[in-house]
């Protein structure tokens, strides 16, 4: 029997186990069948939260198509609040995943709902191919900037990027964004989940960065829509070097469950 709990951040959804005693034996397919929103739990992740040496502790991601996984921003608000949850009762936490440490603080909590701030990791290579910008946040982002993005074909538009001959072996995460001065509306396909999330953390991050560079009036906060709800994004940028780079936003609780195979 797998226990499991059920957490979002503005509509990215995530399974999140304990592992800190013993780590579940589940395979890929086993991963991929609980994400399914169809036959199983459903979520766009599953995380496990493991022990770890001079850690709080450490977040191991994967996608729903049952893969390991690069950071996830919402993910890694959603598994500070999770830890938090469990009893590890910190106003601030140290962890480690697969791009390195990361720092995160709750700013608030109410009910089921916390507020954190989370440190994503520097940003020293941006790359422009085909006047888009292209970088890494944690995870691979592609950026296009649209007039508007409402009523956009995004997993039309995302999907024929992400499997363009240039990104198909290893993916990209397809960034589409309305820039207003500091205020983005932002939607993302997700390679991994293959198909547009309602929120992508080391997306919106992207965004951010890229709105920076992209436009003349340049600011060091930017407040972002996106179909989940609000997210905001703070830096320092030198030269194009991007550094205490936080990305703040909710985490809830939605449920908790069992599941046998």
């Amino acid at each position: 029997m797998i226990h499991f709990y059920k957490y979002q951040g503005t509509g990215n959804d995530f399974i999140l186990i304990d592992g800190r005693e013993k780590i579940p034996d589940l395979s890929s397919q086993q991963i991929k069948s609980m994400c399914d929103r169809n036959f199983g739990i459903g979520a766009d992740g599953l995380m496990y939260l493991l022990k770890a040496d001079d850690y709080d502790f450490e977040m191991k991601y994967f996608n729903s198509n049952g893969l390991e996984g690069s950071m996830c921003g919402n993910g890694g608000r959603c598994i500070v609040s999770f830890a938090f949850d469990l009893g590890i009762k910190k106003p601030s936490f140290k962890f480690i995943t697969s791009d390195g440490d990361h720092f995160a603080e709750i700013l608030q909590s109410k009910g089921n709902v916390k507020l954190i701030k989370l440190q994503m990791q520097n940003v020293y290579e941006i790359e422009e191919i085909d006047n888009h910008l292209v970088l890494n946040t944690g995870s691979p982002h592609y950026l296009t900037f649209c007039k508007s993005i409402t009523g956009k074909n995004v997993f039309a538009a995302g999907k024929a990027i992400r499997y363009s001959e240039k990104f198909r072996e290893k993916g990209i995460n397809a960034n589409f964004i309305e820039q207003k001065g500091n205020h983005l509306f932002v939607r993302t396909y997700e390679r991994g989940v293959e198909n547009e999330t309602l929120a992508c953390g080391t997306g919106v991050t992207a965004a951010a960065i890229g709105a920076y560079l992209n436009n003349s009036d340049r600011y060091n906060s930017y407040q972002i829509q996106t179909l989940g709800g609000v997210l905001k994004v703070s830096f320092q940028a030198e030269k194009n070097i991007f550094t205490n780079i936080f990305l703040e936003g909710p985490a809830e609780y939605v449920f908790k469950g069992s599941i046998k195979f």
